[in-house]
Order: C-alpha cells, then sequence, then structure tokens
C-alpha cells in the first residue's frame, strides 16, 4: 500500500509540475485568444465589456492561462494514469489501454466545440433574453463573461470524456456491459439533470443538450461490451491452454 501510495504522489507531482509549466505557457497565449473571443459572437454582441475590479484583467489571464494549461497536460496526465495502472496490466492490455490516449484528447475537444459552438450561446441568449424582459441595462463584466463560459466549457468536455472512461475501466474489470444496463435509468437521470443545469430552462436546449450525452452513454456500453467480449474470449482462450497442459 505505502509502494502504491508513494507512486501516486510521484504521478500527481509530475501532473502538477507540468500544469504549471503549461500554465506559464498559456499565461502568454492568454492575450491574442483573449482577443479574438471578444470579437466573435456572442461576446461582439455586447456593447463593451467592462472591468469592476483592478484585478480583473489578472483574472482573466488566469482563467485562461489554466484552461490552456488543462488541454495541453490532459495527453500527459492521461499518460501518467496509465502508467500509474500499468504493472497491474498483461501486456496485451497495456498496449490497448495506450490507445486510449489520443481518442480521449481528441473526446475532449470535441466537448469543448460542442460547448462553446452550442450550449453556450444558447446559454448567454437565453439569460440576456431574461435580461431585456425586465428592462434591464446589460453591463457585464469581462471575467464574470469568461467565467460564465468556463463553467459551461469545462463541465461539458469532461462529460465527453465518458466513452475512454467507462473502456478504461471496462479494461480493469471494474465495469462491465451488464452493469452499465442495469444503472441505464439512474444514469440517464443523471444525465438530463446536467443537461437542465447547464442549459436555459426550455424543453428545446434540453433536448439538445441531452440526447448527444445519452447517445455518450450508450456509446459507452457498445465500447465495454466489445472490451469485455474480448476479454471473455481471451480468458476462454487461457483456460483451454490451461486444461490441455
Amino acid at each position: 500500500m505505502v509502494e502504491h501510495l508513494t507512486e501516486l504522489r510521484k504521478r500527481l507531482i509530475w501532473i502538477l509540475v507540468v500544469l504549471a509549466l503549461a500554465m506559464i505557457g498559456g499565461f502568454f497565449a492568454a492575450k491574442p485568444i483573449i482577443v479574438y473571443l471578444m470579437n466573435t459572437e456572442p461576446a461582439s454582441s455586447i456593447v463593451g465589456l467592462n472591468t469592476f475590479s483592478p484585478w480583473d484583467a489578472i483574472r482573466l489571464y488566469m482563467q485562461f492561462s489554466f484552461a490552456i494549461g488543462l488541454v495541453v497536460t490532459l495527453p500527459f496526465t492521461l499518460t501518467q494514469i496509465w502508467l500509474f495502472v500499468k504493472p497491474g496490466l498483461y501486456e496485451h492490455e497495456r498496449k490497448a489501454t495506450l490507445r486510449y490516449i489520443p481518442g480521449a484528447a481528441i473526446l475532449f475537444l470535441l466537448g469543448l466545440a460542442f460547448a462553446y459552438f452550442v450550449v453556450f450561446p444558447m446559454a448567454f441568449y437565453f439569460t440576456s433574453t431574461v435580461t431585456k424582459s425586465l428592462n434591464l441595462t446589460e453591463t457585464y463584466g469581462a471575467a464574470q463573461y469568461f467565467s460564465f463560459m468556463f463553467n459551461i466549457l469545462i463541465p461539458m468536455a469532461l462529460l465527453f470524456e465518458l466513452p475512454v472512461v467507462v473502456m478504461f475501466l471496462t479494461k480493469l474489470r471494474i465495469l462491465n456491459p451488464s452493469r452499465l444496463k442495469k444503472i441505464r435509468r439512474y444514469a440517464y437521470l443523471v444525465l438530463v439533470i446536467v443537461a437542465t443545469i447547464v442549459t436555459p430552462p426550455d424543453f428545446i436546449s434540453d433536448i439538445l443538450v441531452a440526447v448527444p450525452m445519452i447517445f455518450l452513454y450508450e456509446a459507452s456500453i457498445a465500447l465495454s461490451a466489445r472490451v469485455y467480449k474480448k476479454q471473455q474470449e481471451h480468458d476462454a482462450q487461457w483456460l483451454a491452454e490451461t486444461s490441455e497442459a
């Protein structure tokens, strides 16, 4: 147990070091990204973004440096997780799970794209409509605007990791397709609740977000079944060889 905890601590330290270095690089790359986002919809529809504190500009840089660092560090983080569980895997399992890392990175980027181009505009325009309906003046702070954006983007991007996480846990024999099917109704409920939280409270927006998330869950079950089937075939082959021996 002590050896495992020591190994885990070492992996976590490396992840934090790489994240810190990526955040430093992200700090210098933040300005052109902020300027670009401020000149595209929906930010460009706002009549000027304001700052309400001397620290708001620094806060913006920190938000973007963390987001950039998180994206850049993701493949390294997944690799460290793989290295931590690697000693407990068979050789063919090591090769199979290593292939999950590029897929996880791609799904994370797809989740960011879906959240930014679909979910975030719906949420922003809905809140803007409610504000105008109350005859309130829309005066937005830049830090508050981008905080609102990141609170939608990051959770959605992490949710898109579901298929890879399920496949990985199936490979470790922690999950299996039958177990996922048993908890399907509860999983649907949780996904619908999440979709309702991150979107405006209207039926169409909830459906537009809930359906892709449910599709991801069903895809996770199908991928888990594929991995589980290969495990069963390997176990059957091993038993046959052992019996013959």
